[in-house]
């Protein structure tokens, strides 16, 4: 197992694994040929970036049985997903801020909004080689490993119009996508529980061995839509338990032997 990361440090963007409290710097590319340098710097010295420089994410929706079945929701023959914009992507600390115009508004003709904004906590598939139209066999040797993902989405602008749900505007903010704080190799994704904490307390906790699509299957099937590249992000989708942050509130998402990504939520 290990853990990659990119930080930034004394004016330059470098990348290498970390163990305990110390990286180790290498040189090279993360998704193609490195190697570990001399270097080695303290966790505390450097600035955390998202691990990753996504292409794109694809993203889940209705993706564990235990939320189809609590939501009503037949079990779908193909993965429901939509992207998630380059610029919400964020790194671990940062904070995650609610659009200034997003107020309230009127759903539906009929229902007021308060401008909820909602944390989704989830396990994030990083692609280490190009996978276009690969098998499930093949999908195995395309994923270089495993990351924490915050899907936050302004949920009442989703179905503002009741002609056109707007997926891509209502989780495309800024910083509406934290990613990180490491990329964890050589682990097992069935054997993962993937939680939520809202100020301390637990929101959300479910296994990633409830999903109706295995991260091997969505990388098959994904690809056979659009070729994914290195350091893509397929972001899994979320179980029960997802639900509204208050201004000030800190989110974590932990999962066990990949990390824990915090943000702070502020108006």
């Amino acid at each position: 197992m290990a853990h990659w990361l990119r930080f930034a440090h004394a004016g330059a963007i470098g990348f290498g694994t970390l163990q305990g409290a110390i990286v180790t710097v290498h040189t090279g590319e993360m998704f193609g040929h490195k190697q570990a340098s001399d270097q080695t710097l303290a966790l505390a010295d450097i600035e955390l970036l998202a691990p990753c420089v996504p292409g794109k994410m694809p993203a889940l929706w209705n993706n564990f049985h235990e939320r189809a079945a609590k939501e009503g929701n037949p079990l779908p023959a193909h993965p429901l997903y939509f992207l998630k914009s380059n610029n919400s992507f964020c790194a671990h600390g940062t904070v995650i801020r609610k659009p200034a115009h997003f107020d309230g508004k009127v759903i539906f003709e009929a229902e007021l909004g308060d401008g909820k904004v909602i944390f989704e906590a989830e396990l994030g598939i990083v692609i280490g080689r190009r996978a276009s139209a690969v098998s499930e066999a093949d999908a195995v040797n395309c994923i270089f490993g495993y990351t924490c993902v915050n899907d936050v989405t302004a949920v009442e602008i989703l179905r503002e119009d009741k002609t056109f749900e707007q997926w891509t505007r209502s989780k495309g903010f800024d910083a509406f996508c934290p990613i990180g704080p490491v990329i964890a190799t050589g682990i097992d994704p069935a054997q993962l529980r993937v939680k939520a904490l809202l100020d301390g307390v637990e929101r959300q906790n479910y296994p990633v061995a409830d999903m109706i699509f295995t991260p091997a299957r969505l990388v098959s099937l994904i690809s056979r839509d659009m070729s994914l590249e290195p350091g893509d992000i397929i972001a899994c989708g979320t179980s029960v338990g997802a639900g509204s942050m208050k201004p000030g509130s800190v989110i974590a998402v932990e999962i066990e032997g990949v990390g824990s990504l915090e943000n702070r939520y502020e108006t």
